[in-house]
């Protein structure tokens, strides 16, 4: 659940725009930062959040967080201008970057590795598969038949809930054992000021193009961080916040690749379909949210079907099907037009991609967690989530100026047939984007099968 409410906020803020704008005072340049607010810091303090979880504890990390992202949807709800109300995005997005890797975390150390923890894990791939593909559906729904500000609200009661449960039915632990000092406070500015600021130039770039000076500096910048962190933890660090010796492991280092790709294509995916449904075949943000639920249910059902077939194939086989099988949903959508029909040219492709997404989602981070010490287990969440989440920022600042650059090489950018030409060319990319995962998953997971590096932990262990 709490995993399904962290990634639901990623995207549920977005048919609301129209009406917090008008509520607020935003200007058309600032509203994007009712989204980007949460993005940005969901995505650089992910790293951080999950060495957190193993330095801490990971129940206590989980409900420090689920408390923080209550408190700053409490505060969003009830914000009164548009400061107020990015401020408190932002806070929501810090407590998304510390809850998401707990979650993980936490499910990889109570469970033993094999068909317990792939049926864990494969509800927790179908909660958050769910969350990014109803984020539309509820998003309509509550900001027509309430407001807008109970998008956030709501959350308040599910994650003072959710911190609650977590106190009776997630063990205490132990934390893993670290003296005074020998946190890598350094390492940890670096990789976060980093993060922060190549997603800051990647959602910037939807404004100033991918290659402006502008945007190529400031993503220059953070890989020059990136680098330095890097260097850190290689030389210097005497405790590393990221052991680089935790990549040596093939599958964590494949896994993670792939998991960028597949986050690139999924992001975008959404983003795609939905201005499609919304400015091409003009449906209303209600309408454009309904046809987003066959999507939703079979993400569900298809990611707890990944979990038994990881049992029994291994995380390899079943990941780069299902890559393949998402990259055919995006080429199906490739030859939509401005007078489609949802059932012949939306529902189809729509369907191959939440298969894709589904098979993938679950045996990716079974492959990124395999293997890896109960005392690292944060640090491989925040890994796989942190790939995931930089992964979907660049896919969709690529797609969408592909799309956009498109239409307008038509002639007429925002009429209809330019736009879905656009649209067109942007699903294309994402299919051959699908297919280098799937080709990487192929390399580096299937030729290697499942195996464990180090002891497993048992049930409750910390």
């Amino acid at each position: 659940m709490a995993q399904f409410m962290v990634i639901l906020d990623v995207s549920i803020v977005n048919v609301a725009l129209p009406s917090i704008r008008r509520d607020l005072g935003f200007t058309v340049a600032q509203l994007q930062w009712v989204v980007n607010a949460y993005t940005l810091a969901f995505a650089g303090f992910l790293l951080l959040g999950g060495r957190a979880a193993d330095l801490i504890g990971r129940r206590v990390v989980f409900i420090a967080g689920l408390t923080l992202f209550a408190v700053a949807s409490l505060a969003g709800g009830l914000a009164q201008s548009d400061l107020q109300l990015v401020a408190a995005r932002a806070a929501q997005g810090l407590g998304g970057a510390v809850v998401a890797p707990a979650t993980l975390a936490i499910l990889t150390t109570t469970f033993t590795e094999g068909a317990e923890r792939n049926r864990a894990l494969g509800l927790w791939g179908a909660m958050g598969g769910a969350g990014g593909a109803t984020g539309a559906l509820l998003g309509g729904v509550i900001t027509e038949a309430l407001s807008w500000r109970w998008i956030l609200l709501i959350n308040v009661p599910v994650g003072l809930a959710l911190a609650a449960g977590a106190l009776r039915w997630v063990p205490a632990g132990r934390r893993a054992v670290w003296r005074r000092g020998e946190f890598d406070l350094v390492g940890a500015v670096t990789v976060t000021v980093g993060l922060l600021i190549v997603t800051y130039g990647i959602v910037e770039s939807e404004q100033h193009g991918l290659a402006s000076t502008r945007t190529l500096a400031t993503l220059a910048a953070g890989a020059a961080l990136l680098a330095a962190f890097v260097a850190i933890e290689g030389r210097f660090a005497r405790a590393p916040l990221m052991p680089l010796r935790i990549f040596r492991s093939r599958m964590l280092a494949g896994a993670n690749g792939v998991v960028f790709c597949m986050g690139a294509v999924a992001f975008a995916m959404w983003y795609l379909v939905s201005l499609y449904l919304q400015q091409v075949l003009g449906y209303s943000p209600i309408q454009a949210g309904l046809a987003f639920l066959p999507m939703s249910l079979t993400i569900v059902v298809v990611a707890q079907v990944a979990g038994r077939l990881v049992s029994r194939a291994g995380p390899g086989p079943v990941l780069t099907v299902g890559m393949v099988v998402l990259g055919a949903g995006m080429a199906g959508f490739s030859p939509i037009a401005a007078d489609g029909r949802y059932l012949s040219d939306v529902l189809g492709p729509s369907l191959l991609c939440a298969c894709g997404i589904g098979l993938s989602f679950v045996p990716v981070t079974i492959a990124a967690t395999n293997g890896v010490a109960a005392g690292e287990s944060g640090l491989a969440s925040g890994l796989v989530n942190t790939f995931r989440q930089v992964g979907g920022s660049l896919g969709l600042a690529v797609l969408a100026t592909v799309a956009t650059e498109r239409a307008a090489a038509v002639g007429r950018p925002n009429s209809p047939v330019a736009l879905a030409d656009g649209f067109g060319h942007a699903f294309l990319v994402g299919a051959v984007i699908a297919a280098v995962g799937a080709l990487l998953s192929l390399a580096t997971l299937v030729r290697r099968p499942l195996r464990s590096t180090a002891p497993s932990a048992g049930p409750g262990s910390r």
